[in-house]
């Protein structure tokens, strides 16, 4: 046996791990301010484009055709619930599902131009563009 190591102590060792892990993850979801995402990380992206091929379509592919596999990733294409514009701003805010809340890591006016971007582009002709100021009061 390697000096050091003794087997007899490694289950309470993995216990410990496991509760301060635990722990840590209840202190990230006590209250808005220790959210998970609330990292301090912010995207650089200003349009819509852009943030749309750099954070969305990832999970919603590049031709926003959606996926399913490890979760389930629904397509923006020609997508009815885009109409309403404060739902997706709603979702871009904060999150659903398996899609994480992104209005800690973006500006109003990055979200107003990537919701745009989805309502205007992949077969979706919403015209009446989502602006920064509507974001800003979905915050509250």
């Amino acid at each position: 046996m390697r000096q050091g190591f003794r087997r007899e102590r490694w289950p309470a060792r993995l216990a410990l791990s496991a509760l301060m892990m635990l722990s840590a993850t209840a202190r990230a979801h006590d209250g808005p301010e220790n959210r998970i995402f609330s990292s301090g990380f912010n995207f650089a992206e200003t349009t819509g484009e852009e943030l749309f091929a750099n954070v969305c379509q990832g999970c919603h592919m590049p031709d926003a055709g959606g996926a399913t596999g490890a979760g389930v990733y629904p397509s923006l294409v020609a997508n009815k619930n885009l109409e309403a514009r404060g739902y997706p701003v709603y979702l871009v805010l904060n999150g659903r599902r398996a899609m994480p809340p992104f209005g800690e890591m973006m500006t109003d006016a990055q979200i107003a131009a990537v919701v745009n971007y989805l309502r205007t582009h992949f077969g979706n002709a919403y015209d009446d563009a989502v602006t920064a100021n509507e974001v800003r009061d979905a915050r509250r």
